[in-house]
């Protein structure tokens, strides 16, 4: 079953940031290791209590409710990391379903895929900082004193949540969607230059056809052409020929007529 925890303890402060996450802490047990808070609150206090009734030889994913807000807490290997959250950090809508552990419960497989559907931001974030921590200082976490890694680590932990309660990119539904977003952007864009390109393809059709009527008719006109330059030539050459058989034919009758009219004289 999935329960809401009863108070822990009030939360005090009569303003509280605007960030969706704003408490973190990174801890061996019940010794708190590095902390940090965005928000002038005492969900240190708070955070103290729930470490200490976390069975630490267990690995757990759970959340506690707190007034408004929401206490989300990871452990693995002896690690617990934990952030405190307001109650729309991760959901879609304050209506969604809500799902947390008691502070003595420990949450079913179906509690904790509803958490981590709902909660996706901060499990995210603890996810994060595990592997940054661990990734950081190995295994002297388990021999470390308490606040003994907070001077460097808070910092890390302030940018974090930073990232993860203003940058959308943090949310990794959401940087699918805007992925699928510019996928679909640029299958509009390939769509488009496909389209322009029919166009373009149908244009030069078109212009191939024309080009091959010209041709056809070009070739039309030239033969009729040539036909016309042929005959003129035929014409010409006939007229040549009966004028040079004309002038033959005078000169001859004269030269005739010159012998005769000598031999009668």
């Amino acid at each position: 079953m999935i329960s809401s925890a009863p108070p822990v303890e009030e939360i005090g402060g009569e303003s509280v940031s605007q960030m969706a996450i704003l408490y973190a802490l990174v801890a061996r047990g019940s010794v708190v290791l590095a902390e940090f808070s965005a928000s002038p609150m005492n969900a240190g206090a708070v955070a103290r209590q729930i470490l200490e009734r976390i069975p630490g030889s267990q690995d757990t994913h759970v959340s506690y409710s707190q007034d408004r807000y929401i206490f989300h807490v990871k452990c693995t290997d002896g690690l617990t990391v934990l952030c405190v959250a307001d109650d729309t950090a991760g959901s879609e809508s304050s209506l969604s379903l809500r799902c947390y552990s008691s502070l003595t419960s420990v949450p079913t497989v179906d509690a904790y895929l509803l958490c981590f559907l709902e909660r996706r931001i901060p499990f995210a974030f603890l996810e994060d900082i595990h592997g940054r921590f661990v990734k950081t200082y190995g295994r002297a976490c388990h021999t470390a004193p308490a606040y003994g890694m907070n001077d460097e680590f808070s910092r890390v932990l302030s940018q974090q949540i930073d990232y993860y309660s203003s940058d959308p990119n943090a949310d990794r539904m959401n940087r699918i969607k805007g992925e699928m977003s510019q996928v679909r952007n640029v299958m509009i864009e390939n769509i488009d230059k496909v389209l322009e390109r029919g166009d373009r393809l149908e244009l030069l059709v078109d212009k191939t056809a024309n080009m091959q009527g010209n041709t056809i008719r070009f070739r039309k006109q030239a033969r009729r052409f040539r036909n016309t330059v042929w005959w003129r030539n035929i014409k010409l050459t006939y007229a040549i020929c009966t004028f040079q058989f004309l002038v033959s034919s005078f000169c001859s009758c004269i030269e005739l007529y010159a012998i005769f009219y000598s031999k009668k004289t």
